[in-house]
């Protein structure tokens, strides 16, 4: 009885069983975190008054912001961008997109990469407009890129952000050659729309990046201008329908020619005008007239558009100008479902998946 009690092949039996069993369950306890990780896509529009800062966290927790804001304001723009990263648990934006070189877009850049880590700035390459306001921004964004890897896109690249499609569709002046999957229907609101002036800006060269996630699609063009709007859907569509529709170029007459807006017929619109800047009347109501559209939610009220040329102030962020930058905020289910979320007052609205 004594012997059993030492067996050294029992003692070896027991330790392999106790090993095989804290290491099965040490791989559960790590595995716990992958199941509960964030699978939305969430898209931020951050009131930049009458700018753009759009931050886009993919599924991966991967981010991404679009524009910058305007430079000043005691960093009004870069406090505003910085909040709502602490709220989307954004430490870093891998990417850093800028549309285009207008103050509006990336005026606010320097005072940005002072307050947060920038991976990859993105943009369409070097500068079109030969202003004065528009050098000086310019010149005050490549002394920035030094700090950070710079990467030019053309139309056909993808930027890659994990868990995310991010397509360039636009650039430097430039459209996709060839219809994206689905697309490529012949428009016949074409022939009826009037001729577009060209447009020298700095606006016509903006990148335009299309996002998708499993069956979401979501646009934004910048500022394009008509003509180069057009050169997406005319004479065919080469973007196809969409679910979110950034207004282009912040709800202003333009931009958001009938050709396009009613040929994307997106199922919500989310315009990033300012109380002053953007949402005119004629923009707005050919965003409000296009097919199949359930709703406009608006950052700021438009003080041109009055009532008629408004949405109901659940719909808007901002209803004030003593308002203190609310945004607004679209969640991505994977099953393709979406709501979008005032923070002024707490409204969402659920969209299901069609």
């Amino acid at each position: 009885m004594g012997a059993n009690r030492h067996c050294p092949v029992t003692c070896d039996s027991i330790r392999e069983m106790r090993f095989a069993l804290f290491t099965a369950l040490l791989a559960a306890l790590l595995a716990v975190p992958c199941a509960h990780a964030a699978k939305n896509l969430e898209i931020y529009f951050i009131d930049v008054e009458g700018g753009q800062a759009t931050l886009i966290v993919s599924p991966s927790g991967q981010s991404m912001l679009v524009d910058t804001g305007w430079r000043g304001f005691n960093s009004r723009d870069a406090d505003r961008i910085a909040k709502a990263a602490k709220n989307a648990h954004v430490k870093e934006l891998n990417y850093v997109l800028i549309t285009h070189y207008h103050r509006d877009h990336v005026g606010g850049v320097p005072q940005l990469a002072n307050r947060m880590k920038i991976g990859t700035f993105v943009d369409h390459g070097a500068n079109t407009e030969d202003s004065k306001v528009v050098r000086e921004d310019y010149a005050d964004y490549q002394a920035a890129l030094p700090r950070s890897q710079h990467l030019v896109v053309k139309p056909g690249d993808e930027i890659p952000l994990k868990g995310l499609t991010v397509q360039v569709v636009e650039s430097a002046g430039n459209h996709i050659a060839s219809p994206l999957a689905g697309a490529g229907q012949p428009n016949p609101l074409c022939s009826s729309e009037p001729a577009p002036p060209d447009d020298p800006s700095e606006n016509a060269a903006s990148v335009g990046i299309l996002i998708t996630f499993d069956s979401f699609r979501f646009l934004d063009l910048g500022d394009l201008t008509k003509k180069k709007e057009l050169g997406l859907v005319c004479p065919s569509n080469l973007i196809g329908p969409v679910d979110v529709y950034l207004t282009t170029h912040h709800g202003l007459d333009q931009s958001n020619a009938r050709a396009i807006v009613h040929a994307l017929h997106p199922r919500v619109a989310i315009m990033n005008n300012g109380a002053s800047k953007g949402g005119s009347p004629s923009a707005w109501q050919t965003i409000k007239d296009s097919p199949g559209l359930e709703d406009i939610w608006q950052l700021h009220y438009a003080l041109e558009g009055g009532k008629e040329h408004n949405v109901p102030d659940a719909f808007i962020g901002n209803i004030d100008a003593g308002d203190d930058g609310y945004y607004i905020k679209l969640t991505v289910e994977p099953d393709g479902s979406f709501t979008v979320y005032n923070a002024r007052n707490k409204n969402q609205k659920t969209y299901n998946r069609k």
